[in-house]
């Protein structure tokens, strides 16, 4: 069976999906044939749909990516630049959050647009761990501060400045490592390839900036991040596999106040550095 169907009487033999293939796979010879995939070509498809995708008259469709498992894009609901720009800017972490738990139903929502986030050749690599037992959150948090501790006790060992801040903190009852969060997401993916870890940070910032419009804040776990780095202990106590190098967490938690946690999009940003090349000049 043939990875194309297509659709004759929809056809207009224009090529538009040969075009847009990226691994160049699809045969088509103009006007008076229709689009194919080779037999011997059909192992190199990458499953993305975009020869389905690309085609407006709906004509083609994909044995691994069919044409009724691609929503048609609604044109009432594309942003203009200025809501795009405005959407982008208003991204906050979010630290502060009410003491109620996430919905599964939203969460698992919300994952399920992140995994529409691109990946290297499509190879959709990246699981998901969630965690949402406060108790074993709060000895994960807790084996954070104890490996601050031991860095901080060894006059070898290269610390940040605010590590006696958040020890002190944690002591004192506050959770700066998790923020008291009741939910955490961790994004990871089997090794080796590098590129992986690209597919995550994609995949955890599509989450990032869909979960305000569910009510929800976010906030990148660095300190649990670094943690689990330094200490496979730590690592294998969140739930991580150890044969899975690239990984991330992040912290989920219905906001307190505004679903925006601020009136005003972010205007202190470094100056703008671009590069520009062109022949045989370089200018900034």
């Amino acid at each position: 069976m043939s990875l194309l169907n297509i659709d004759q009487k929809k056809c207009k033999q224009d090529g538009l999906c040969a075009a847009d293939c990226p691994m160049g796979i699809i045969r088509f010879e103009g006007k008076g044939s229709y689009p194919e995939i080779p037999s011997e070509s059909e192992l190199m498809c990458i499953h993305c749909g975009h020869c389905v995708a690309v085609c407006p008259h709906g004509a083609l469709d994909h044995a691994d990516v069919p044409l009724t498992a691609c929503t048609a894009i609604d044109k009432a609901l594309v942003i203009s630049s200025a809501q795009a720009e405005q959407f982008l800017r208003s991204r906050r972490s979010v630290r502060r959050f009410k003491d109620e738990p996430v919905e599964q139903s939203v969460l698992r929502r919300l994952i399920e647009i992140a995994r529409y986030a691109p990946t290297a050749s499509n190879s959709q690599l990246v699981e998901w761990l969630v965690i949402s037992d406060p108790k074993r959150l709060h000895a994960i948090a807790g084996q954070v501060i104890d490996w601050m501790r031991s860095l901080l006790q060894d006059p070898k060992s290269m610390t940040m400045p605010y590590y006696p801040l958040l020890v002190s903190a944690w002591e004192a009852g506050v959770d700066t490592v998790l923020r008291s969060a009741p939910c955490l997401v961790v994004a990871m993916a089997p090794g080796p390839a590098p590129n992986r870890m690209v597919d995550l940070t994609l995949a955890l910032s599509y989450l990032e900036l869909a979960a305000p419009q569910y009510g929800l804040g976010t906030c990148w776990a660095g300190m649990l991040q670094g943690a689990m780095l330094a200490n496979p202990s730590l690592k294998q106590a969140v739930g991580i596999p150890q044969d899975y190098p690239f990984h991330y967490p992040m912290m989920n938690r219905l906001c307190q106040g505004a679903l925006l946690p601020a009136a005003r999009t972010s205007g202190a940003k470094n100056p703008l550095a671009i590069t520009s090349v062109t022949g045989n000049e370089r200018c900034i």
